[in-house]
Parts: C-alpha cells; structure tokens; sequence
C-alpha cells in the first residue's frame, strides 16, 4: 500500500527491552512499544494517535528502559505478542486512511534505527512476514536537515533537537513515553510542510538479496566493507543476508571465505552499498545466529577483492545468470561427464539451462578436481538437489552444500594458482638452499604469539598484526607445533628491530583472533630458541628442554653442507620435513655429517620463491605447498652430494583419492605383488598437516609402474575409487 509520492505519512516510534537513542537495536533487545499517527500532507490533518504495547518473549528490561520509558514487565505481560500488534497495526491504518479519504501511506521513521536495526531483524528471527509497508520509509532527520541545512548534521539530530530548532514549545514530561515523541514529529512535519517541503525520495530496504560476479577490476570502496566472523561453517550467503536482514547489501557482496583446503573457515566478507549501511552493521557485532554469537569488524575494500574477485571470463558467464541458487558439489569421480552429473541429479531438480548450469572445477593443466557448481532456478529445486547430499555416483559418495557466487570465485582462483606438479621433468636442476639464519642473542627483537586458534595459519597471524606485517623479518613467521607434529597455539616473529617487537606486542596483547584472544610478548632470539628447542618461557623465565624425553623433543636436523639436487618443479612438494632424518643404514650414518640440534643457527632451507608468504623455515610447516611425511630413505638421500631427493631411484606413481586414514600397509596391500617396499611410499599431507588424500610410490622399474597404473587404476581402497597416474 505504498507509492512513490504517498498522500499521506504514517510517523512511527518504537522502544525496545534495551538501549535507547543511538544504540537502539544493538543489544538485540526485543521490541516491546509502537506508536504511530496518520498525517494527511494534503490536508495537513491528522488520524488517530495509537500506542500499542508488545508482549517480548524476554520481560526483563534493562534499567534504562524502565527509567526512560516507564514500563513494567506486569504491564507487558498483559500485551499483545509482536506479530499481532503488526496485523493491528496495518489494521488501524486502513481504517484511519478510510476516514481521511487517502490511498497511500509511506512510513516515516525519527532516524534509521526502528525500522533497521529492530523491526526487521526481529521479525526475521521470528520468521515473521512484514508487510510491504516496511521496506520504504522516510528518515525524518534526512528530510529535516535537507529541508533546514544550516541545522545540525544529521547523525547529531535528535527529536528534541529538531523541535527546539524550530521553537516548538513541547514538554516531554508531560506526556506518555511514546506519545510525546509521536506528537513532536508530526508537529516537525507540519512545519517543514509550511516551508514547501516535499516528501519525495524514501529509504528502500532491499526484499532480497542479489547474487552476482565481483570482477578483479572493480573498485570497491573500503569503507563499505565489514568481517563476519564465527559463522556456522554451512552458512550460505543468503544466511548472512538474514543476519544482516534490514541493511542493504550490495550486489553479490557477499564473499564466504575458504582456508587452504578450500572449505569454509567461518568468516565471510559482506559488502553494503554505503558508509552508513556498513556503520549499521557494525552496530550488530555479537548479535546471535541461532546459538552462535558473530563477531562483525571493519575489513578493507582490498580484502574483499582477493576474496570475491575473478578474471575468468568461464566464470563470469557461468554467473552471469542472475537469481540462481548454487550448488557445489565435491567428491565427483574425476570420470565424471556432465551427462553423469545431470543424470545423478535428476529431473526432479533441473539444472538451468542443463550442461550450461554446470562448472566443472579443473587443475591448470586440465585434470579434474573432483569439485563442480551447479545452477538451480528456485529454492524447490536447490533443495531436492541437497537431499541428494551423500548419495553415490560412481563408486564415491558426493557431497553437496549451499555455495555463493564469491565460493565459485575462490575455489576457480585458488586450483588455478596452486602451485602443482602433474609430472615430474627428467632433467636434474641444482637448487642451491641459501643459509637461513635463525636469531640468537638477547636483543629483544622478537614476539611470542599465544593462544592462537588452532586453525590458524600464516595468513591469520599477518592479518591480526595489521600494518605491523612490514615490520616482519623475511621468512621471519615460526609456527610451533607439538610433539604429534600440530599446531601448538603458539608461533614466534623475527620483527626487524627491539623498538618494532615492543610496538607489537603493546598493540597486539589481548587482541582478538577469531573467536580467541592472543597474548604477545616481546622476547629474544635466545628465548624463542629455548622455546623451538622444547623448553617452555613464562613470566617466571626459562626452563630447559627436557633432553632425557627424545619423544617429547623435536628431532634433529641434518646440517647439509652442499648444495642439495632437487627437480625445480617439486620444490613446492618436498617440503622440508622430508628431510627429517629417521632410521638410516650403516652407509649413510656414515657418510652423513654430524647432526645439529633443531633449530640450527645455520639450517639449509629447499628455495621455494613464496617469500610473499613469509614462509616458515625448515623446522616448521607452511603455508604453501605439501608436507612431506619423513621416511628414512628421503633423508638419507638428502645427504648425498648431488642426488635427487626421491624415496629411491625408480619410476613414480602418484595416488589420489586415498582414504584419510589410508598408511603405510594399506598402500603395500593395494599394490601386493608389485616388490614394493615400506619405503617405497611417501604420504602427502595438507597445509595443516592433515593428510591429503595423496601419495607418491616408486616403483623398480619404469615396466612395473606402468603395469600397476594399467591395473590398479580406479580400483578400490576401503570404500575410495583410487586414481593412478605415471608421473
């Protein structure tokens, strides 16, 4: 029942169970008063002043409500619930508009506040269904201020400030709460229509939001961008919309990011279409998603382009058709057409525009991933998709969630810049490792990080210092990790000076990481080696590695005195705990130099080329590549002067598609008969240490890893199709 130049103004005023004036809403208080009045603009009449009290599931008022606004939770026990108060509401209004002979209406608000911040976040909580009504309004500071400029700015302005601008002598005490608020504003409105003030251009809340592609080349404007953190993992952009229901999000501004095994990490990245949207949703941090509370910051127009920028032009037509629910599916055998993916999703869910709906997510050198997006035209046929979720096509089970235009973005830009290696080159490439210098002596040019999520990678750790990140020394990042080889919660930073270490830690202690707080102290490069070594630094100082407890201290490394010989395109998969000396024979011992203690002050380092990255240095994953598993004849071939670094010599079969808890006697028996060794094999694990699913195994000969691949391929280990290929 709205135009686009109403004959009429509905003012309304509303109070909630908590804060009142500029924090109203962010408590996330319920609504528990609402007041309005129909003013003819024509006329200049008015209808009938209504106040109508609301029944809160949560009576407990908060001491300013009670002292503000004179309620009791007796006196609101006896209310209305809030959604017959709104049918009252659209109820009163007809009739009042019946009476003085008008059509149309449009909302008119004191500030954004009551019809944003309260209105549409609790009815959507409450799956409540507003009317149309509720998503146009008038701002009545906006209006004042562009009808008076030379008034107060508008976030200053107030309904009292407003009515002594104007001399209107009001007295507050001596109405109702609610009632007098109501009366002023329309005594406001009176005058501005004295100044031939037109009522023209209302607020617009969006019904929906609007899915669409984020190109590289946009600029988006950081003052309109916020961080959500502590989100459900299976949250999907329109969830967040729903979090953030009430504030206009901009197109395909929602950006769900990924950790480094592409799956969510519970942060998303929203973009509004203003400042003052963006301000609004600050104003929601620690609101609840059901039971979980989300953190909201500011984040950077720059943060949102890496995460839902794309330049692949595949992509941008596969998204260019607007108002489509996506899809990811993983886990699809890597033979799988999109006949098989049509035909497993069936006709009673449609895939828009059929093979066209579909995305098939491929490694730069054309190999499947396993990963595909589809399109669905509606809600009804994205969910009957979704009941499929687990069912199996092939011999693999598949996997299906909710995903967003941004997820496509991501996971595209991601498997097309992950350093890979499909095959191995014959040629032999000396890579000389620089020395790689870790810090000693007291100065205390050095932070400890405490308290880290366990999640938490290199990533995380530069983005909580900030701008402090150009303080870092190169590969200056150490992550701890314990004696099962994860994270600890604990990592140390080279900073480049004593004065930038202590600039850290005052800034950083205590600040938030995710949903953890991490303590920083400043130390010294003696200290972080006390700690890297297995001893442990408190506030009481140092205590020792325990040096009788091998199993509880890190391994020794060897000191490599000439330059290792490695492929150049697997220095990304070598990682180097492959260099991690184990159970050696006589010969190598032998020819082996002394071993060193971890840590090294000179340790030998495979050059990788991510020092973007800020890399960690042999004792210590990161963040780019895989990680290697430690089986004996790695390192012991790491100690021969100029020889590859491979298992042994012989021909190599990469696996994909292992079982996680695939080890060492499972892969023998998948390739009985074959005169493999234990070994032969060298599991592959993920950026987190996780198994990846993948291995490498040498076989003797070149005929034998040939014969195994043309036999063993696609088949079976536990309940996984196993994927072969000769590298």
């Amino acid at each position: 029942m709205t135009a686009s130049h109403s004959d009429s103004l509905v003012v309304l005023f509303g109070a909630t169970a908590g804060a009142y004036g500029a924090k109203l809403g962010s408590d996330e208080r319920e609504l528990i008063l609402l007041v309005w009045q129909v003013v003819d603009l024509q006329n200049k009449k008015v209808g009938t002043l209504h106040k109508s009290l609301v029944k809160a599931d949560n009576l407990d008022l908060s001491d300013q409500c009670r002292e503000v606004s004179g309620l009791t939770p007796e006196g609101l026990s006896k209310a209305e619930p809030l959604d017959r108060v709104l049918q009252q509401f659209s109820q009163l209004v007809s009739s009042d508009l019946k009476v003085l002979g008008r059509s149309s209406y449009t909302l008119c608000s004191d500030g954004q506040l009551l019809i944003r911040q309260v209105l549409h976040p609790e009815t959507s909580k409450k799956n409540y269904l507003l009317s149309d009504c509720f998503y146009s309004f008038y701002d009545l500071r906006k209006e004042f201020h562009t009808c008076y400029p030379s008034s107060a700015a508008v976030k200053d302005q107030t309904i009292k400030t407003m009515a002594e601008y104007l001399g209107l002598g009001t007295d507050e005490a001596e109405e109702d709460f609610g009632v007098w608020q109501v009366k002023t504003m329309v005594a406001i409105i009176f005058s501005m229509l004295s100044e031939d003030h037109v009522f023209t251009e209302p607020e617009t809340v969006k019904h929906k939001y609007e899915t669409g592609p984020c190109s590289k080349s946009e600029t988006v404007d950081s003052e309109t961008v916020i961080r959500a953190r502590g989100l459900p993992w299976q949250s999907s952009d329109q969830d967040i919309a729903r979090f953030f229901k009430g504030l206009n999000i901009a197109k395909g501004g929602v950006a769900l990011c990924l950790n480094s095994q592409g799956r969510r990490n519970g942060e998303a990245l929203v973009r509004f279409v203003n400042s003052e949207q963006r301000d609004l949703a600050l104003e929601r941090h620690k609101h609840h998603m059901g039971s979980r509370y989300i953190e909201v910051y500011k984040a950077t127009g720059e943060e949102f382009l890496k995460i839902a920028g794309g330049t692949s032009n595949e992509v941008a037509q596969f998204l260019s058709k607007e108002n489509q629910v996506i899809i990811r599916m993983r886990g699809l055998p890597f033979t799988a057409t999109q006949e098989d993916v049509l035909g497993f999703l069936g006709s009673e869910c449609p895939v828009t525009g059929g093979k066209e709906g579909l995305l098939f997510v491929k490694y730069p050198d054309g190999r499947p991933t396993g990963d595909a997006f589809v399109l669905f035209s509606c809600e009804e046929y994205a969910q009957n998709a979704l009941k499929k979720h687990k069912e199996i096509l092939g011999k693999r089970y598949i996997e299906l969630f909710r995903s967003t235009a941004a997820e496509v973005q991501q996971v595209l830009n991601r498997y097309m810049s992950t350093p890979l290696i499909p095959t191995l080159p014959t040629p032999i490439i000396p890579v000389i490792p620089p020395p790689y210098t870790i810090a000693t002596g007291s100065i205390r040019d050095c932070v400890r990080l405490r308290g880290l999520p366990y999640t938490a990678g290199i990533d995380d750790i530069l983005e909580f210092m900030g701008d402090a990140t150009g303080d870092i020394k190169p590969h200056g990042v150490h992550m701890v990790l314990n004696q099962q080889g994860r994270p600890s919660g604990d990592a140390f930073i080279q900073m480049k000076s004593a004065d930038k270490a202590f600039m850290v830690a005052q800034k950083c202690h205590k600040k938030m990481m995710k949903d953890r707080y991490v303590e920083v102290f400043q130390c010294s490069g003696e200290e972080m080696n006390f700690v890297l070594m297995g001893g442990t630094l408190n506030r009481s100082g140092l205590s020792p590695p325990p040096c009788k407890l091998p199993c509880l201290s890190p391994p020794a490394y060897a000191a490599f005195q000439t330059a290792a010989v490695i492929p150049a395109e697997a220095a990304a998969l070598y990682q180097p705990q492959a260099l991690l000396p184990s159970t050696r024979t006589p010969q190598a011992s032998a020819a082996a130099p002394p071993a060193v203690t971890y840590y090294p002050a000179q340790a030998a380092q495979l050059y990788m080329n991510y020092t973007a990255y800020y890399p960690s240095p042999p004792v210590s994953p990161t963040t780019v590549g895989y990680i290697a598993a430690p089986p004996g004849a790695v390192a012991a071939a790491a100690t021969a002067t100029h020889t590859p670094i491979l298992p042994q010599p012989g021909a190599l079969v990469r696996m994909q598609g292992l079982p996680y808890n695939t080890g060492m006697k499972e892969i023998l028996s998948f390739f009985q008969g074959y005169q493999l060794q234990a070994d032969s094999i060298l599991m592959l694990y993920n950026f987190s240490g996780q198994p990846s699913g993948e291995a490498l195994v040498t076989f003797p000969s070149l005929d034998l890893a040939k014969q195994a691949v043309a036999e063993r391929n696609g088949q079976l280990l536990g309940s996984r199709c196993v994927q072969l290929y000769l590298v």
